[in-house]
């Protein structure tokens, strides 16, 4: 195994002799770029990081979107204009749309959050306002068992926000 490694190698590296050295420089041309931009504190990714958003992937039982979507006006949109109001979150959507299968989802919910710092400690900040909007823990998890009668949550994701350069 180690002399096939080594002896596809020395092929690899005779065949190209001539692409190796013009490859060197330009390697070199661009490690001096890079040590350049990383010395003045800046990424050489190709984008810059935005916003992070959680996102929950929601299917509503047939005939109820409309219902999940009042009880949503009394939780979701409540409770998410008071956190952005304090500065917790910076925005929040919710999408609709038509599912492709019947194992999809048709609303995403979506919060977004200035920066993954944004989520240390959230509960800290986020609970007394559910609590102040919605009720106590008991009344909070008599409303989600409600909400199990017409939607079901396919899954969440949190994903950060790019702008390419």
């Amino acid at each position: 195994m180690k002399f096939t490694k080594t002896f596809s190698a020395a092929i690899i590296i005779a065949a190209t002799a001539g692409a190796v050295s013009i490859c060197s420089a330009q390697n070199s041309a661009t490690a001096a770029n890079t040590t350049t931009t990383a010395a003045a504190g800046q990424s050489t990714a190709p984008y810059t990081e935005g916003g992070v958003w959680q996102i929950t992937m929601v299917k509503t039982k047939p005939g109820m979107g409309d219902d999940y979507l009042k009880a949503l006006a009394k939780i979701f949109k409540t409770t998410n204009d008071e956190a952005k109001k304090q500065g917790i979150i910076t925005d929040y959507k919710i999408l609709v749309g038509d599912a492709s299968t019947p194992q999809d989802y048709d609303i995403l919910l979506m919060i977004q959050y200035p920066n993954m710092a944004a989520l240390d400690n959230l509960r800290d900040k986020t609970d007394p306002i559910a609590s102040r909007m919605i009720g106590n823990d008991d009344q909070q998890r008599q409303m989600a068992v409600k909400r199990l009668e017409i939607r079901e949550i396919m899954g969440d994701k949190t994903m950060r926000e790019v702008t390419l350069k």
